[in-house]
């Protein structure tokens, strides 16, 4: 047996054996959103229920714990986007339709937080490439020194500054990076003949979302990101979100990104004003619920405050 088919069997393997510890130890689901800690989160408990759900040619999404992973299954290729954490990584790569022992072609990272990307050494073993915005390698590496976890990390081998795309036979997919949003490394990628639309965490569907400033996160560009979306990618497309609330769901359409684009300007509107009254930044940060958003609540965590203290640092911080 050559190294790569070595690898590839041994993945499997540990994909299998993570599958039947999990269906044994009966743990209740957690929310797929990050903690209240921050977007980097490492070793949650391991969640009782996962989810393949087919949308329309071999294109569908994994649901576990982490954001939320896409994937494409077809008899020329096998692709997945983002890899949540390594005991959900095994089960997505071992329960992967159509997949049986053939290598991944490719894995994409939407961005570099570690509920993405942290089954990155699930998939390697098994993956021809992982795919990344050029920024993301390094965002991933500064992040994980500042949680200690420099040792668990596998990061994209193949970078694109723009556009990255490929021919898969059956499906086109392209990843774009169109500037700093959510972090500064935030790919969507499209499934061109399948028409869907990975969002990564560029969508937190009806849920407050958390604005990564110390990796280049903007409230300002995240409303750009999300004008650019709606101007580049076809309006009957199915879109995929990086978590939602359960009431909503982590795919959806171009109305969803709108509401994300409308929450953050809202952000924007609320703090100008706070700050033009002369109130101060802990005042305008404590806000419970922003009117005209109830949906995004959820009280623990209410992540409304990083969202609010990210707009004051934009709108405060000197030129």
């Amino acid at each position: 047996m050559n190294r790569r088919g070595f690898l590839i069997r041994s993945s499997v393997l540990l994909s299998a054996s993570m599958l039947s510890r999990l269906r044994l130890s009966g743990q209740a689901p957690t929310a797929a959103a990050p903690s209240p800690r921050g977007p980097q989160t490492v070793s949650p408990p391991a969640p009782s229920f996962t989810e393949f759900r087919p949308l329309r040619r071999g294109v569908g999404y994994f649901t576990g714990r982490g954001g939320t992973i896409g994937w494409l299954a077809t008899p020329d290729a096998a692709v997945i986007v983002d890899t949540q954490f390594p005991d959900t990584a095994a089960i997505c790569l071992a329960g992967l339709p159509d997949r049986a022992n053939r290598p991944v072609d490719v894995v994409l990272n939407t961005h570099h937080h570690a509920d993405h990307t942290s089954g990155n050494p699930i998939m390697k073993p098994a993956a021809k490439t992982i795919v990344a915005q050029a920024n993301v390698p390094k965002l991933q590496f500064a992040a994980a020194e500042r949680a200690g976890t420099l040792d668990q990390q596998v990061y994209a081998d193949t970078t694109f500054a723009e556009v990255w795309r490929h021919d898969f036979g059956e499906e086109i997919v392209t990843a774009q990076y169109f500037g700093p949003a959510h972090t500064n490394g935030d790919a969507i990628v499209h499934f061109e003949e399948a028409n869907v639309v990975h969002m990564g965490d560029l969508v937190f569907n009806r849920l407050y979302p958390v604005v990564d400033r110390t990796a280049g996160g903007t409230v300002r560009g995240w409303i750009s990101r999300l004008e650019e979306t709606i101007d580049t990618y076809p309006a009957d497309a199915i879109y995929l979100f990086g978590h939602a609330n359960a009431k909503f769901g982590v795919s959806g359409s171009q109305d969803d990104l709108r509401m994300m684009r409308d929450f953050f300007t809202a952000v924007l509107e609320y703090v100008q004003k706070g700050i033009a009254a002369g109130q101060a930044k802990e005042q305008i940060v404590g806000l419970e619920n922003l009117p005209g958003f109830s949906d995004f609540h959820l009280p623990r965590p209410n992540r409304l405050g990083q969202s609010l203290a990210a707009a004051y640092a934009e709108l405060t911080e000197k030129r």
